[in-house]
Formats: C-alpha cells, structure tokens, sequence
C-alpha cells in the first residue's frame, strides 16, 4: 500500500473521461455536443457536474447520469460523483464544439 499522496482531480480530466458518454440516439459524446455546463471538484475530490440534454423528455436520463458517474468516478483522485441536470439555458446545436459538429456532419446531421 502507497502512503503517496493522491492529487485533486482537474477540470480537464474529468472532461476527458466524460468523453465516453453518448446519448444513444447521438453519435456524438455529450462534451462535444455542448452539454456539460459546469465542473466544479472539491479538494477531497468530490465532482459536481451540471450538464444538460438535448431535450426535457430524453428518455435514457438515467443511463447518461450512470454512464456520465461511471467515467469520471475512473479518474484518479475522485472520491464521488454528483451529476444535476439543469434546463437553462436550453441546449441548442450552437452549444456544441467544432469537433462535435463535424462529427454530426459525418453521420448526415445538418448542423
């Protein structure tokens, strides 16, 4: 067992391991697509994320929550994960990142 210190997780990190978070229906990762609003982590590590949907109703809420909980509880340093949804300001195509854009292109989005 390491007596090494474990360091606070930085904003960039947690982004990065939310990568791998889709919405089904997207194929597209919810950073890109402009969903995630804010990251804020706590010295003992502890993550909030607010993030958003592209609509009120989606239905697989909850698996983008888990998914979204999952990712970043594999970034070193992270002692826990709380993910809020908020509504405002709604999500609009303008929110997302060049990348995501062109990924949206590719699959035959207009965007």
């Amino acid at each position: 067992m390491s007596d090494a210190p474990v360091s606070t997780p930085t904003e960039a990190q947690v982004r990065e391991a939310l990568k791998v978070v889709k919405d089904p229906e997207i194929p597209v990762n919810v950073v890109d697509l402009g969903l995630v609003y804010g990251v804020d982590i706590t010295d003992e590590g502890m993550v909030d994320i607010t993030m958003t949907l592209t609509s009120v109703g989606c239905p697989v809420q909850d698996l983008i929550r888990s998914d979204a909980e999952m990712a970043v509880m594999g970034v070193d340093g992270v002692s826990g994960v709380n993910v809020e949804f908020v509504w405002t300001p709604p999500w609009s195509p303008e929110k997302m990142s060049e990348d995501g854009k062109r990924q949206m292109r590719m699959f035959g989005f207009n965007v």
